[in-house]
């Protein structure tokens, strides 16, 4: 029976190891086709047929994760080990966790959407006039940009509203708002937790706030600090970009560890109830 469940929990993690290498490789090969002087026209049908494929396997990767993930914490539950994972699992199985989980994870996704410019919003801009785009319509732009920023999807909502989806932009909010959300989930049950914990989790949110478009972290302080301050800050941060990315998502991946210890009975057993 133990080796059974092994066997089981090793499959979710096979799945979740296989659909970000699929993401990575995507990313790397699509990269091959940026080079404008291959975009000809006989060339350009066949790389718009690729820009769909990509979402296509991009979309088929994020569903193996996601899969591979739900079958890792299903196991672990059933399993009742009495390791940290074992913990986490059970903390967020129950209705109540998984209601915290999709409202913060939904709520926080909006939230970064906003600030990276994948929800855009212009008031002062007519799309219909300034960029002659049909309201509403949707276009997939396959070139041309770094490994990582093409192809792009754009979406004209309204003539104010419109939806510009950057695929390291989307991989990184559905990473960083899953990993706040399981942290919220977490830091519900776990209000006993030191206030070294929470903060833990707190700068690991705020962190993963700016990955995709630290520039938006100028704007928003030149608020507070100035204009001039504040655009100096947006380089700074640009060029900070890998570093935001460094210090927030393994803070968002250990503090649920740091949480889960509160979760634990002297006996290794959790304190909640998977129900």
């Amino acid at each position: 029976m133990e080796t059974s469940v092994n066997k089981s929990t090793n499959q979710g993690k096979k799945l979740i190891i296989l659909g970000f290498g699929t993401i990575a490789v995507l990313f790397l090969m699509y990269g091959r086709y940026q080079d404008p002087e291959l975009l000809t026209p006989s060339a350009i049908d066949s790389i718009q047929r690729i820009a769909y494929g990509f979402y296509i396997v991009l979309l088929a990767s994020f569903g193996a994760i996601a899969f591979g993930i739900y079958r890792y914490h299903r196991e672990k539950v059933e399993n009742k080990g009495k390791d940290l994972s074992t913990i986490i699992a059970l903390t967020t199985w129950n209705s109540k966790s998984r209601k915290i989980f999709v409202a913060t994870f939904i709520g926080y996704g909006i939230f970064f959407s906003l600030i990276s410019g994948t929800l855009v919003y212009q008031p002062e801009v007519d799309f219909s006039y300034h960029y002659g785009a049909k309201i509403p319509s949707g276009f997939v732009a396959p070139c041309c940009d770094g490994p990582g920023y093409m192809p792009q999807i754009i979406i004209y909502l309204t003539e104010h509203i419109g939806l510009n989806v950057i695929p390291v932009n989307l991989v990184l909010q559905v990473i960083v708002s899953y990993l706040v959300g399981l942290n919220a989930a977490i830091a519900v049950n776990a209000y006993t937790i030191s206030k070294k914990g929470r903060g833990a989790s707190s700068i690991g949110a705020a962190a993963g706030l700016f990955i995709a478009c630290p520039t938006c972290a100028g704007t928003f302080l030149s608020v507070f600090i100035g204009t001039a301050s504040g655009i100096a800050l947006s380089i700074a941060l640009t060029q900070l970009q890998t570093f935001f990315i460094a210090i927030s998502i393994p803070v968002l991946l250990i503090t649920p560890y740091i949480m889960a210890k509160k979760l634990r009975n002297d006996d290794g057993s959790c304190k909640i109830s998977p129900s």
